[in-house]
């Protein structure tokens, strides 16, 4: 396996494969000087040389841990390494690197003119070569995707079935937006969306006497035994007793009494739609001020009282009444010199409105030309907002996160010091209010209203920027939910202790993008379509589609045969338009709206043509891929 890229992930990747997938991974990273985020990267090499006195330690212990620990992979350390340094991925240091006999190539750089080019040389020099690049334009990543596959297919002289390599296209912003943004909500913690396919894990708390648990789809995990204690771990290691279990068998989750689960539902967004004019044309509400629209209401009330009296006064109909009250309004008809005096009154009273009309008109005009101007700029957080979301940050990661939270019509105040952020387009675009400022100034939080604020997303890529905006905003409110992306797991472990014994009635979790990613990344290099990953304290839990067939695991047996306690579970199966109809099997409702089939059978038997949908822990994952049987490691 060859790792190229400039940040944390690279390393962090490089570790998951050497230490949960044991490969020999080739890791080509900057020159000293030239890398991104000196200090991260430096903390993450770091981490991952401590990874393997860990890793060693904790497979003569357990021999089958699965925690994220500081790098993000655990498992045994079969696997070996090198590090080059380039400035660029060039033919050269690709070639230095041995991509033209390597497996599986992953190109993780910041910049994604980087990684295309890189992809392009290497595709060349081993068609073969599973491709795994780190793309932020997801459009752009679907037409490279198709491009890099046709590539092979042609260059091995066949189709995409003969042997050639794939290519998949991942961002690490898409993997970790969605677990960011439902972590600042109520009722949703984690959730995995990708082609239609949305599933939410939902951390349970433990039924009380007499109740029965509603487990979902399935029951995912056991949360560990300190999940409830103030001073507990959100991320514990310890995968003994106390520590979360990973798909728990029926008989484990009967038998724990008092501990939490994390249950899989499938679900769809339910909740009222955006209104049509949020991204274009502003709805009339917000075109005019509340003062102007009261004072058009009282002059339309005048034109009706004035048409009814004329029609009382002259007997006229009701038509013809108004259509003379306009005219007098508007000073284009006949002086009643020769009426009654009832009707001459009425005139100049249709009169003195038309003249209270024109000032409210030209308000009207003025007020819409400066709404539609306003339209395209940033908007500021309205008076008596509250129960929203403030999102610190709008670089790649709070851009997704903000996308992902008014998808679901979250009300959210962005702060952002960057008046160039990539996000500020985003911003503008959903109407999104934004405070410009350094959140570490004084002023700057108030104005995001977070004194009434539900939640804290602090996304900034800087861990010390979101520990002092968390700090501060706990001290204005001490029971805010908050949300921290730090990337130093020691640091990170550190500050949840703390400010859950601080403020042990007030929700905390720190999360890592990077620990979020690294796990998908490595799941797309050995070969197998990564759907998304869930987290469940500081373990992960991978979701993947396999095709059933030369899986001995999975092949032949029933759902309840293949069902591996701690290590895999099927979950749904992928079936054809014309197979849902003949399958007898497949529940009928549900079937109609979606390719998978959920809620399966344990009686049913996988054949080698189904597809299914499975969750895995990462050395579930590796096992079930089989390569460790292939180098005789005992799993």
């Amino acid at each position: 396996m060859v790792v190229c890229g400039d940040d944390g992930l690279a390393h962090r990747l490089a570790a998951e494969l050497r230490g949960v997938y044991r490969e020999q991974v080739t890791l080509v990273v900057p020159p000293s000087g030239r890398r991104v985020r000196q200090p991260v990267v430096g903390r993450a090499r770091a981490a991952s040389a401590a990874l393997r006195d860990m890793v060693n330690a904790a497979v003569n212990r357990t021999g089958n841990s699965d925690a994220t620990g500081g790098t993000g992979s655990t498992g045994g350390t079969g696997g070996t390494g090198r590090e080059l340094e380039a400035t660029e991925p060039t033919e050269d240091v690709l070639a230095d690197a041995g991509v033209e006999r390597a497996t599986a190539l992953a190109l993780v750089y910041d910049d994604d003119e980087t990684n295309i080019r890189a992809a392009l040389t290497a595709r060349r020099l081993n068609p073969r070569l599973q491709l795994v690049l780190r793309l932020y334009n997801r459009r752009l990543g679907q037409h490279i995707e198709e491009l890099l596959d046709q590539s092979a297919a042609l260059a091995s002289g066949g189709g995409p079935g003969s042997g050639s390599g794939s290519t998949t296209v991942l961002s690490d912003a898409d993997t970790a937006a969605p677990a960011l943004a439902a972590t600042a909500l109520v009722g949703t913690s984690k959730v995995v969306e990708t082609d239609g396919l949305l599933l939410r894990a939902v951390e349970r708390n433990p039924p009380r006497p007499g109740e029965v648990a509603d487990p979902g789809l399935c029951t995912l995990a056991l949360l560990s035994a300190t999940s409830n204690d103030p001073a507990g771990a959100d991320g514990s290691e310890d995968s003994g007793e106390n520590g979360p279990q990973l798909l728990p068998d029926a008989a484990a989750v009967e038998a724990a009494t008092g501990r939490g689960t994390v249950a899989l539902e499938q679900v769809s967004y339910s909740g009222p739609p955006l209104p049509a004019g949020r991204a274009g044309v502003p709805a009339f509400g917000e075109l005019f001020s509340r003062r102007l629209r009261w004072s058009l209401a009282g002059l339309a009330a005048c034109v009706v009282a004035l048409a009814v009296a004329l029609m009382v006064v002259t007997g006229d109909h009701p038509l013809h009444a108004t259509y003379v009250t306009l005219l007098d309004l508007f000073s284009i008809n006949e002086p009643a010199h020769n009426a009654d005096i009832g009707r001459q009154i009425l005139q100049l009273l249709s009169g003195f409105v038309g003249l209270l009309l024109l000032p409210v008109l030209l308000a009207a005009v003025l007020e819409a030309l400066g709404t539609f101007r306003s339209a395209s700029t940033l908007r500021k957080p309205p008076r008596g907002l509250g129960g929203h979301v403030v999102l610190l940050g709008l670089g790649k990661i709070g851009t997704r996160v903000l996308t992902r939270l008014r998808e679901m019509d979250i009300p959210v105040v962005c702060v952002e010091a960057d008046p160039e952020a990539r996000g500020m387009a985003t911003a503008r675009r959903l109407r999104v209010p934004v405070v410009l400022g350094d959140v570490t100034q004084e002023g700057v939080l108030e104005a995001a209203k977070i004194h009434r604020a539900h939640s804290l997303l602090a996304l900034t890529s800087v861990d010390t920027t979101n520990l002092e905006a968390v700090l501060y905003a706990r001290s204005v409110r001490s029971r805010l939910r908050v949300v921290l992306r730090l990337y130093d797991d020691d640091f990170a472990t550190a500050v949840y202790r703390t400010l859950r014994a601080a403020h042990p009635r007030a929700l905390t979790r720190s999360r890592s993008v990077t620990h979020l990613a690294a796990p998908s990344f490595a799941g797309a290099m050995m070969g197998r379509q990564i759907l998304g990953a869930i987290p469940v304290e500081r373990r992960v839990l991978l979701f993947a589609a396999v095709e059933v067939a030369g899986h001995p695991q999975l092949e032949g047996k029933t759902v309840g045969e293949a069902f591996r306690a701690g290590a895999w579970r099927v979950l749904a199966l992928e079936v054809s338009d014309g197979e849902r109809a003949a399958r007898a099997d497949s529940p009928s409702e549900g079937a109609r709206e979606s390719r998978l089939v959920w809620e399966l059978p344990d009686t049913y038997v996988l054949r080698g043509s189904d597809r299914v949908v499975l969750a895995a822990t990462r050395r579930g994952l590796a096992e079930l891929l089989g390569r460790r049987a292939r180098r005789g490691v005992d799993v």
